[in-house]
């Protein structure tokens, strides 16, 4: 397994970026057995008991899906827990859905992640999917082309603060190793897996897969406020766009903050995804071996490594 303190690449039209932080982080022992592998070191703590969980361990196998209710603040919000069969604790996933305002249950994205030993929570955030009632869809700001609006970049600053409960709802969960938690997100969804790694609480790693791309150019308020996320990130960040995408300065201009910062990143521009801008924009989808499959498990697997714990 590579690490992050020391891989870097550039080749052709496909670039791979990473760099390190100065701090030392805690000492390595063995790696997982295999890339997104189940890490089976013990949790520590409970955490206490979730807003709600499945009864059954086995119900949500595969890619069967639990819908639940989880706190965020004053809110209740809804999303779908999927998970490996057997007791874990196994490392998680906390994924973070687009723009639209019916996001799916992340299927998909199941169908990638609990194979390979992932516990896969794909929450819906406030005012959309089935969180609607919880708050003020912010994406009709968006789709009614006003992309530069402040309103919408505080907006989706307050919806980290629903993926920052999410990750406390799954490190609750008794099969999830609370130590091994990350955050990937799409489009909205990569805005937001950013921000969450601005904040890091309980997490240790972010996949930001197109975040901003469509908005770039339009909205300075958000540019700035990525950057400062950038340069503030408390855990390693991977940028992954396909190069047909609407803009791929997102991963270039924030991987490169993230450096400048002498934060851990990985930027990563992959061949074009189908022939449109759109179809570019939707290289997030997984399934069971998506393109960028591989690179992504590595560097879950590079951040989640069993660290030594005092007996």
């Amino acid at each position: 397994m590579r690490s992050l303190a020391c891989l870097g690449a550039v080749s052709g039209s496909v670039v791979s970026l990473v760099v390190c932080a100065c701090n030392p982080g805690p000492t390595a022992s063995a790696a997982p057995p295999s890339m997104g592998a189940a890490v089976t070191a013990a949790a520590s703590g409970s955490g206490g008991p979730p807003a709600s969980d499945p009864s059954s361990t086995e119900g949500t196998a595969g890619v069967d899906a639990a819908q639940v209710e989880f706190p965020s603040g004053a809110l209740t919000l809804g999303g779908f827990l999927f998970r490996p069969p057997g007791a874990g604790p196994f490392p998680a996933i906390v994924f973070n859905h687009g723009s639209e305002a019916q996001p799916s249950e992340g299927r998909d994205q199941a169908r990638f992640y609990v194979p390979h030993g992932f516990v896969l929570f794909v929450p819906h955030r406030r005012g959309q999917g089935v969180s609607k009632a919880a708050g003020v869809d912010i994406t009709t700001v968006f789709h009614a082309g006003q992309p530069d609006a402040p309103d919408l970049v505080d907006a989706l600053v307050a919806q980290a603060d629903d993926v920052m409960a999410a990750v406390a709802y799954v490190a609750a969960l008794p099969y999830v190793d609370r130590q091994r938690i990350a955050t990937v997100g799409c489009s909205f969804g990569g805005i937001e897996a950013l921000l969450a790694a601005e904040r890091g609480t309980g997490l240790v790693a972010a996949v930001d897969f197109a975040g901003a791309a469509i908005m770039w150019n339009r909205s300075p308020p958000l540019r700035a406020r990525l950057a400062l996320a950038a340069r503030s990130a408390k855990v390693p960040v991977f940028f992954l766009q396909a190069e047909n995408d609407f803009n791929t300065m997102p991963s270039r201009v924030l991987s490169e903050e993230m450096r400048q910062a002498g934060k851990p990143a990985r930027m990563h521009i992959f061949p074009p995804n189908g022939v449109t801008p759109m179809q570019g924009h939707g290289f997030c989808r997984a399934g069971r071996a998506p393109a960028w499959g591989d690179e992504v498990l590595e560097f879950l697997a590079d951040a989640m490594a069993p660290v030594s714990r005092a007996p």
